[in-house]
Order: structure tokens, then sequence, then C-alpha cells
């Protein structure tokens, strides 16, 4: 398992959701991804588009102003 993190910050609806799939794609079975946001819409939306594909949401927090929201590539193989 390696840890990846995407910096989606200023970025509005849909684009974190849409970086977060463009870098799920490289990424294998078991790694995680940190998506930092400050579009208060990714709380939700993330944790959407991983029930959609297969991602387990681990955990979703609030930072020094930024949503973060953690998963695991779950992969078919």
């Amino acid at each position: 398992m390696t840890r990846f993190t995407l910096d989606a910050r200023n970025l509005i609806c849909p684009l974190p959701v849409v970086r977060t799939q463009e870098k799920v794609e490289h990424l294998d079975s078991g790694d995680e991804l940190e998506v930092l946001c400050t579009d208060p819409g990714a709380l939700h939306d993330i944790p959407a588009w991983c029930r959609i594909h297969g991602h387990q949401v681990v955990e979703t927090t609030e930072r020094s102003g930024d949503i973060v929201v953690r998963l695991r590539v779950q992969k078919l193989d």
C-alpha cells in the first residue's frame, strides 16, 4: 500500500471528483489517496463517487479549513 495526496483545493464542483477519478486511474488496489478540497460539496460528492465505483472511504475530516477525504482504492483484477 502506498499513500498519495491530491490537492483539489480552490476547485469547484465537479472538478474535485474529476481530479480524484483521474488520479485513481493510476493507482493500484490497496493504495490510499488523501484528497484536499475547499469545495464543501466534495464532502458528499467524493464519497458518493467512491460508493458507485467500489472504493472505500477511510475517513472524512476538516483540517485547517480544508475538507479531507481519504479513500482506499479497490480495483477488480
